[in-house]
């Protein structure tokens, strides 16, 4: 009965510290047990009823704030679409207001949210870390129980209880790590609760430093590393249970933006004033060189795992599926549903008739090698494709590290991209940055892509929209009442009727974005009905162009990323969502390589040796070459590599484009200290003002001004709820929002 008793005074006690930091009503998610009369002994000694206290445990993983990538929806975690490549619509025109409010869309670009607004993830994560702590504390206990424990032997269950133990503590710091990302320095909670009797003074929990939070959650990670199994150890029942490889990258994860000039050396006005309640700094002024040596080495332990691939498809010599004959009219040119393997690396050279083509060639080092040394074997389009668009299971998908798994946030994300006429809602889009910062398929710039230096020196990438326009960019494919169209054979894969500004771009862009043209693949459509393969233009006088419903594409430029054909408005194929995939690792180790200027040792993850990291091209080119060969691009030559410089502003593009829509570039611009910048510069798309009769002018680029461009200081990190600071009173706020007595 003592240790009953003690264990229910503990479980008060964390109560009364986690109820400082939630103003849920709900913010006991398992009360049912304790009204039932039953204590924290009594559940930890039942299966059923540990079991469900983890199940709790990870519930909060999919609150809707806690998603990392998710459509748009009121009130709900919208980072993926915040930043400067992406932007959502729904109705919203200018001076259009949702619930007596500005359309939320433009509170986030404008900065005008306030303390209060989308903060359900910090009560639900501070819900998760603390019903994590007690299932830690107390999971030991199963071994007193004497219910049958599902035909356990006593090695067995000791094994589960390592195991299960090591999830928590995995969701403990994954939570904390949500926290840290969103609001930067946090308060870290007593693991095994307080002294009820403290002052309601000493029970006040301060922030700790943001270098202290990392180190915490990296050193959590790796003890739940340890006793967490292989990816190969996990059923197809268990995908969304965090593995060995999962704690590690999300470690490496941590390390990098420790190490990143936000919170490495940040000596900014900023940065100064994130204090706590004593005045101290929260941000270590002094540059440590060792933090990216850290993340290097982390990232490097998860490749050396050989867990993780990234997805290739194999090349089609062939095409197949001509959707001419026997459909006759159903598109009026040739249409292949399987088109053969574009090879990668042609140029747009002249025809010798005053017109141009593509000129395609093979690539020594690539076209005659496999993956992941060449393209030889595989397919870069269809590659990047299936990895979001449902073709592949979460426990197939070789690059999938961890996933919140399948649900409604991911699933509608094809209805709000897809265009009117087809049933969906063309309200996701794409910014004109993004658009341009696509490479051509021989691995040169898109004309419109320049390089500027801003007023502080740092060179950076924008989109000119005064820049020369090309010959060829100034022209279309050829038209589909044109005799004998086929329009695989010399612009592909674009369609009639499109601008050659769409011709010869990287596998990733034709896989990612929905240009003026498109073909959209609608399989819930009949055979013989104009929308089953259609093409979809967004001129003014179209379906799916500017008009004063509000639902369209404010840019022009739509999106193909997590879009299937089988996903129509009556049934979407499921989608899991990638939280963290081994295209992330990769890079992380290329971009922590690069910033290195000595040679370092880091011991392993779990104490038993160490790993040795320094800049060298040949380990740099391990994180980005099989990321660009899966794109059709080659590696960076030699000149780039000597560049530390150069090779970052490479390294940059490549999580811009390789990550677009991932809810990666709103953290990255962040972390480098470039939003700033980025995300102040004026957004452009094309000018939907115009109709089809006025294509030339449709394609000029042209500021919307329906999405301002606003940067202020304070939005580098989200406001803490003024309801909180009242509650902690050594819990300080986020430089440049209010503090609870304002």
């Amino acid at each position: 009965m003592k240790a009953k008793i003690k264990n229910l005074v503990n479980l008060l006690i964390t109560l009364i510290v986690v109820q400082t930091f939630s103003a849920c009503k709900d913010y006991l998610n398992v009360e049912y047990l304790v009204n039932d009369q039953r204590d924290l002994q009594d559940v930890f000694e039942s299966m059923d009823y540990s079991k469900q206290w983890l199940a709790g445990v990870y519930s909060h993983l999919r609150n809707r704030d806690n998603w990392d990538v998710c459509t748009k929806e009121q009130n709900a975690n919208q980072f993926n679409f915040i930043s400067d490549d992406m932007y959502y619509t729904d109705r919203e025109k200018e001076g259009d207001k949702v619930f007596g409010q500005l359309a939320s869309y433009r509170i986030y670009r404008a900065g005008q949210y306030t303390e209060q607004f989308l903060q359900e993830q910090w009560q639900q994560c501070y819900i998760g870390i603390r019903d994590a702590s007690i299932y830690i504390h107390n999971i030991d206990q199963l071994v007193n129980g004497d219910n049958i424990r599902e035909g356990m032997n006593a090695e067995q269950l000791a094994q589960y209880i390592k195991e299960t133990k090591a999830e928590a503590r995995f969701l403990r710091a994954y939570y904390y790590w949500e926290l840290l990302r969103k609001y930067g320095p946090i308060p870290i909670l007593p693991d095994e609760g307080v002294n009820f009797t403290d002052s309601y003074e000493e029970l006040s929990i301060p922030r700790s430093r943001y270098d202290v939070c990392a180190e915490y959650i990296a050193s959590e990670l790796a003890l739940a590393a340890i006793d967490l199994p292989r990816r190969n150890e996990r059923t197809n029942r268990e995908v969304c249970k965090p593995t060995k490889g999962a704690a590690l990258a999300a470690r490496a994860k941590v390390y990098l933006f420790a190490a990143s000039p936000q919170y490495n050396g940040n000596t900014s006005e900023y940065a100064s004033k994130l204090i706590n309640y004593d005045g101290t700094p929260l941000i270590d002024p002094e540059y440590k060189e060792e933090r990216w040596a850290k993340a290097a080495a982390a990232a490097k332990e998860v490749m050396d795992l050989g867990d993780y691939h990234l997805y290739t498809v194999p090349k089609r010599q062939t095409s197949s599926g001509n959707m001419k004959g026997s459909q006759g009219s159903l598109l009026g040119f040739d249409y292949y549903r399987y088109p053969k393997t574009i090879e990668p690396g042609a140029k747009i050279v002249s025809d010798g008739k005053n017109g141009w083509m593509l000129e395609s060639h093979t690539t020594p080092g690539y076209s005659d090698q496999n993956f992941p040394q060449g393209w030889a074997d595989i397919d870069p389009e269809e590659s990047y494709r299936q990895l979001f668009d449902g073709s592949l299971t979460a426990y197939a998908n070789p690059e999938l590290i961890f996933t919140r798994g399948y649900g409604n946030e991911m699933d509608n994300l094809s209805l709000h991209q897809m265009p009117r006429s087809l049933g969906g809602w063309n309200c996701h889009g794409l910014t004109l940055k993004m658009y341009d910062a696509y490479y051509m398929a021989d691995g040169s710039d898109f004309y419109r892509y320049k390089e500027g230096v801003d007023d502080k020196g740092n060179a950076y990438y924008y989109s000119d929209p005064n820049a020369t326009v090309p010959d060829y960019a100034k022209g279309y494919t050829q038209s589909k009442t044109s005799r004998n169209y086929d329009y695989y054979s010399k612009w592909a894969p674009l369609t009639p009727d499109v601008s050659l500004q769409n011709a010869n771009r990287e596998p990733r862009f034709y896989a990612s974005v929905a240009y003026n043209g498109s073909i959209w693949e609608n399989e819930g459509s009949s055979i013989n009905d104009n929308k089953r393969y259609a093409q979809v233009f967004t001129y003014r006088d179209g379906g799916d162009g500017k008009d004063a419903s509000g639902f369209y594409y404010w840019t022009g430029i739509g999106i193909r990323k997590y879009y299937n054909p089988s996903d129509w408005s009556g049934s979407r194929i499921s989608k899991a969502e990638p939280a963290i995939r081994y295209a992330e690792v990769l890079l992380t180790y290329a971009e922590a390589l690069n910033e290195l200027t000595g040679t370092y040792t880091i011991p392993t993850y779990d104490g038993t040796g160490t790993i040795t990291v320094s800049r060298n091209q040949a380990e740099i080119s391990k994180g980005l070459r099989p990321v660009r060969v899966r794109a059709g691009l080659k590696d960076f030559t030699d000149d780039y590599f000597t560049d530390r410089n150069e090779m970052r502003k490479r390294i940059k593009r490549e999580w811009q484009i390789e990550f677009m829509g991932e809810a990666h570039r709103y953290y990255d611009l962040r972390r480098w200290k470039d939003a700033e910048r980025e995300e102040a510069m004026p957004v452009w798309g094309y000018n939907m003002d115009m109709t089809s009769s006025q294509k030339d002018l449709w394609h000029i680029p042209h500021e919307i001004s329906n999405v301002p461009a606003i940067f202020a200081e304070k939005m580098y990190l989200w406001p803490i709820l003024q309801d909180e600071l009242r509650k902690d009173r050594k819990l300080t706020q986020n430089p440049g929002w209010k503090t609870f007595d304002e």
